[in-house]
């Protein structure tokens, strides 16, 4: 281990019982998408406490936060907190291990920064759980600057990337007529009818879509009571897809298959597009090869998916970041093998122990790979050259 990866061992190490104690809290707390007041004020609270300036409620977003330390022409890398959780089962996707372990990094690097010629940009970023918090962020110019972007994200295995794909979520509206459904059902048009039927074809759409293609939905309103035929119902759906770019012909698909439905029951429907599409993450190899290598100095093999079969999937507004700097979001093992995120039990690892584990290895590595941004121009270069080859003209913010 080089002696600035001891520096940040040894530092982390120092700081382990507090981070232990605000993933604790944060555990202890769980707060859904843009509520995230206690979790907010206990971050912010402890950056002050070791000297750091913080812009709370930053870039236009009450419960976002910044603490910058560094010169501001030196290599800036930003390091990213995320604390919302899940309703029903708190922090069933471990947020809180997040948030401790990008608190833990961004402490370390930050009292390295003036010594290394580094900039470290710390960024509370709220309300990832379906709200967008990044990408409300990024339209405020939160990721305007930067040379590279990380955070790290809990599992059941120790892995490179999160096969994360491109969402959108509509809402929908169908209305018909009331009526007695005894004594008149013939005056009536049953919204709810065209909601079933509504789901009924997408359900036949997915025979036909790519494996890469995800459509799911609920029923989120059908009727008021069994004997008035239904005249308003309404549904929830998520349309996936690998990449923001192939998502938009699935979409319009998806809405073929809900429209369709008004014609047979002589409803009306409307839409609505949630504010923001989650982008597909693009990792960026060259800064994941520098965590890698940060791991396995700690005793961890970080494996890759995609040759190891233990893939995690879903969507996260970190993909809108991965589209506008280089950028990584690996998963650390905090759950015995095939515990999922999003569940109960996964809630339970992520205030254990081997939560607590995740936390101070995330910590470590995060901070020697901003180490190794800051201090090897050659890995810069290799990653800026790399988010170049796939940039594209897709605007991930305009969706």
């Amino acid at each position: 281990m080089s002696a600035a990866n001891q520096q940040i061992n040894d530092a982390v190490d120092n700081l382990a019982e507090r981070l232990i104690a605000v993933s604790h809290d944060i555990h202890a707390h769980p707060e859904l998408n843009y509520a995230e007041h206690y979790a907010h004020d206990l971050l912010t609270g402890v950056l002050a406490e070791y000297g750091l300036d913080v812009t709370p409620h930053a870039y236009g977003v009450d419960t976002a936060f910044e603490a910058v330390v560094g010169d501001p022409d030196a290599p800036e890398v930003l390091v990213l907190l995320e604390y919302d959780a899940l309703p029903g089962i708190g922090h069933g996707c471990g947020h809180n291990v997040i948030a401790a372990a990008g608190l833990g990094a961004g402490l370390v690097v930050a009292s390295m920064a003036h010594d290394l010629g580094g900039r470290v940009r710390i960024l509370g970023t709220p309300a990832e759980e379906g709200g967008g918090g990044k990408i409300a962020m990024a339209r405020n110019g939160a990721f305007s600057s930067g040379v590279a972007a990380m955070m790290i994200h809990p599992a059941d295995a120790d892995l490179i990337k999160m096969d994360s794909i491109a969402v959108h979520t509509v809402d929908v509206t169908y209305e018909g007529k009331a009526a007695h459904a005894a004594a008149a059902p013939w005056e009536g048009r049953n919204a709810l009818d065209a909601a079933v039927l509504g789901y009924v074809n997408v359900a036949a759409l997915r025979q036909h879509i790519r494996p890469t293609e995800r459509i799911h939905g609920i029923i989120t309103e059908g009727g008021e009571k069994p004997n008035i035929v239904p005249r308003r119902a309404a549904a929830t759906w998520y349309v996936r897809s690998n990449t923001i770019s192939t998502l938009q012909p699935l979409k319009h698909r998806v809405l073929d298959c809900l429209e369709g439905a008004t014609s047979a029951c002589g409803c009306a429907m409307s839409a609505t597009w949630d504010d923001h599409t989650y982008a597909d993450v693009r990792d960026n190899m060259a800064v994941v090869d520098s965590y890698v290598h940060n791991m396995e100095s700690l005793g961890r093999l970080v494996r890759d998916p995609r040759t190891d079969g233990r893939a995690v999937m879903g969507s996260t507004d970190m993909g809108n970041v991965s589209y506008l700097m280089p950028a990584i979001h690996p998963m650390v093992k905090v759950a015995p093998d095939g515990v999922a995120i999003h569940t109960e039990d996964f809630a339970h690892y992520a205030g254990s122990e081997s939560g607590d584990e995740g936390v101070l290895v995330g910590a470590k590595a995060m901070a020697m790979t901003v180490v190794d941004l800051w201090t090897n121009a050659e890995l810069r270069a290799q990653a800026h050259e790399e988010f170049s080859l796939v940039s594209s003209d897709v605007d991930v913010l305009g969706y």
